[in-house]
């Protein structure tokens, strides 16, 4: 395993629910009943605060996304620098809902791999001024595959990203196929269990191609087939032919007669010949329709959401994350006062989850405390402030975001 395999290896993400998380932590039994109370009181508190901020910024995503939706029903007033806001801001809350946007040699990595489809797809990259490719949960996992027509079984590991969000900007050069596919327009998707060496199959202009096995299956019984067939079937209709173009052209001196016999077997020679390329011809698109079937199927069972929708699922993704972040940090400063330094608050939590919950992440501590400063329920010393102060300073910032 590479450095960049180990370092991806744990992610940022937590994946619990924050109702769960507090549920977690009042688990270990270290707060009295009257302040579990309190904690969840406190809790609730915090995420509507946390709320309030993200609803702030999905309006923000929303107006500089407004002249870029291919969906949009409302009329369109185009400003200057709507696109910059709005990739940026996208950056920004996949940041924060823990997504990891993938390198460009990760990219290439990935579309370079053998497809798990066992499928040849061909990507025109020219057809992209910009593509971003971000994924959220990562795992390795085993899958059982059929080959040679289902007799031969066999296991496959590979890397699979449990969330995939993408965003494409089309080149204005690109030749439309689609309403949607225009020139310089955009398009924003996402998408779950994607095993990364799939991660082409996911771009819009992909075309499906067949692997030399494939040509193979269908070319080489048809030549086999083909061969037969010229020296039982059609052999004698080839002759009468043959020899017929020999007399026409002078080659041959020898007339040949076109009595009702010889014109039966030639069109009845020809038109068998015919009938078995038709035949071979369906066979392979046959073939190709079933990966492409195949295709449309997964992807359909893959897609989660598209355009505007893509940023309401990841606002909600971000104010999780921000969430579960701050009630981490909070309870174990509360709890836990002896924890003096961002490495020992980052290790003791990471260790809770790895030892008491199975779960390996990079817990963000640096954007835990950042929010726990801002809203005041951790004092310069790092220590937290007790639950009851902790409510009262949510409620009083509560308030005053309706002040007039």
């Amino acid at each position: 395993m590479d450095s960049k395999q180990r370092a991806r290896s744990r992610l940022r993400f937590i994946p619990f629910r924050k109702r769960d998380i507090v549920d977690m932590c009042l688990a270990g039994g270290e707060l009295s009943a009257a302040d579990q109370a309190k904690f969840r009181e406190m809790c609730r508190l915090l995420q509507s605060v946390i709320h309030f901020q993200y609803h702030e910024k999905l309006e923000a995503l929303k107006d500089s996304y407004a002249s870029l939706n291919p969906d949009r029903d409302t009329r369109q007033v185009s400003l200057v620098g709507e696109e910059e806001d709005f990739v940026d801001g996208l950056d920004e809350i996949l940041n924060k809902a823990n997504y990891e946007k993938l390198s460009e040699e990760e990219i290439e990595m990935a579309m370079t791999e053998i497809s798990l489809f066992k499928l040849r797809l061909h990507i025109d990259i020219d057809d992209f001024e910009e593509i971003l490719l971000f994924s959220r949960g990562e795992s390795t996992r085993t899958e059982e595959v059929k080959s040679l027509y289902g007799l031969r079984k066999h296991q496959i590991e590979f890397v699979n990203f449990d969330r995939v969000v993408i965003y494409i900007k089309f080149s204005t050069r690109i030749v439309s196929r689609h309403p949607q596919e225009k020139p310089g327009s955009t398009m924003l998707k996402m998408f779950q269990d994607v095993p990364r060496a799939d991660i082409e199959m996911l771009l819009p202009n992909t075309r499906l191609g067949m692997r030399l096995m494939d040509k193979l299956l269908i070319g080489v019984p048809a030549l086999i087939g083909g061969g037969a067939i010229l020296m039982t079937k059609i052999g004698t209709s080839m002759i009468l032919l043959g020899a017929l173009v020999g007399f026409w052209m002078g080659i041959s001196a020898e007339p040949v007669e076109l009595d009702k016999a010889t014109i039966f077997a030639l069109i009845a020679g020809v038109g068998g010949l015919g009938s078995y390329i038709w035949k071979q011809f369906i066979n392979f698109k046959n073939r190709k329709l079933t990966f492409m079937q195949s295709l449309t199927e997964s992807l359909y069972f893959k897609n989660l959401d598209n355009n505007a929708g893509v940023f309401y699922r990841l606002i909600d993704d971000a104010e999780e994350e921000e969430c579960k972040e701050a009630i981490l940090g909070y309870y174990f400063l509360l709890v836990r006062p002896l924890l003096n330094t961002a490495a020992q608050l980052d290790e003791a939590i990471e260790d809770w989850l790895s030892e008491k919950w199975n779960c390996e992440i990079d817990f963000e501590v640096e954007d835990a405390l950042d929010k726990l400063l801002t809203l005041e329920l951790v004092g310069d010393a790092g220590d937290a402030v007790d639950i009851d102060a902790a409510c009262e300073l949510l409620d009083k910032r509560w308030n005053s975001y309706f002040s007039y």
